[in-house]
């Protein structure tokens, strides 16, 4: 395959899933704005997304605080913002049209009528009680994309290209997101044990669709170990650490070629990291300093894969 039209496929893919984690992110911090806190913590919880992202140069050169109102306006609608919701669907559009001919025509309709429906969307809502409604829209969309991906494509290198790029992403926002909000619920001023610190912790389990899993596994109390098993070792949890790398290996493994031995070496070692990992090691070592080593490894893993497989310097 082509290393042009791989980067396409490749970078569609991200930009997809780099908007549905956006609007996680933002629907968790919408939710916890709902519930009492102390002073300073709705905005802090705002200021959070800017965290996640690296952004908040970006954003205070524009705004001069992290509220609902300027975050939201930030990270959904503008353009400037090559993160935000508008420009990752607009770009995953642009990447989608380059490869037409590779894609099979349900997925480019869908990217398109994605993208279309997002320019026209009225600003003013996201003002109102819709707003919970349009993240979900946003999450819909993106499930729909990777529906379509896997009920239309061939399993050939195109196929392996759309998946690699969607779960090194996933796999980068899920540990920012674990990373932030973990330690903003441990640290935070709500005593334990109350009908708040409780729903928090439900809502970063909805932030991610872990909220009924959880259940289903631990069958118990909420509590914070159990949410950073769940989320970074848990093979059978779809957004967690551990699954995001299975398919990071198994894609990348597909697509090996006589200059990636090395990716594949590296993600290899990380996936086996999280594959006979133990919660226990995870804390002695420190869970910041884990997600912060994560980072580092799978910002690594996606700079390789563009040296071994995509157009040189590529503008993505």
């Amino acid at each position: 395959m082509l290393s042009r039209t791989a980067d396409h496929l490749y970078w569609m893919a991200r930009y997809i899933e780099r908007a549905e984690n956006v609007a996680r992110m933002l629907d968790v911090n919408y939710r916890m704005s709902m519930v009492p806190q102390a002073d300073g913590g709705i905005d802090a919880g705002w200021g959070a997304t800017l965290s996640i992202t690296g952004l908040e140069d970006a954003f205070r050169a524009k705004h001069s605080a992290a509220t609902m109102e300027s975050v939201l306006e930030f990270m959904v609608f503008d353009g400037t913002n090559s993160s935000s919701i508008m420009s990752c669907l607009r770009m995953a559009r642009e990447n989608a049209h380059a490869v037409r001919g590779t894609i099979t025509s349900e997925m480019w309709e869908t990217t398109n009528d994605t993208w279309l429906k997002m320019r026209d969307y009225p600003r003013w809502k996201l003002a109102g009680s819709e707003i919970g409604e349009f993240f979900e829209w946003v999450k819909f969309r993106s499930h729909l994309s990777r529906g379509v991906t896997l009920g239309t494509m061939l399993r050939d290198e195109a196929f392996h290209f759309i998946r690699l790029g969607t779960f090194l992403e996933r796999a980068d926002a899920t540990a920012r997101f674990i990373d932030v909000k973990y330690h903003m619920l441990v640290d935070g001023a709500a005593p334990p044990d109350t009908a708040a610190d409780y729903y928090q912790w439900s809502a970063l389990l909805r932030s991610v669709s872990a909220f009924e899993v959880y259940r289903k596994v631990y069958r118990d109390m909420i509590t914070p170990v159990k949410v950073a098993e769940l989320l970074i070792l848990n093979d059978q949890m779809p957004r967690s650490l551990r699954t995001s790398l299975d398919e990071v290996f198994e894609n990348l493994s597909a697509l090996s070629n006589y200059r990636s031995s090395e990716t594949e070496r590296r993600a290899g070692e990380l996936h086996a990291s999280l594959k006979f990992g133990r919660i226990e090691d995870v804390f002695t070592r420190g869970l910041h300093e884990y997600l912060t080593q994560f980072i580092v490894r799978v910002i690594d893993l996606g700079n390789r894969v563009s040296e071994d497989f995509l157009v040189p310097m590529s503008s993505n």
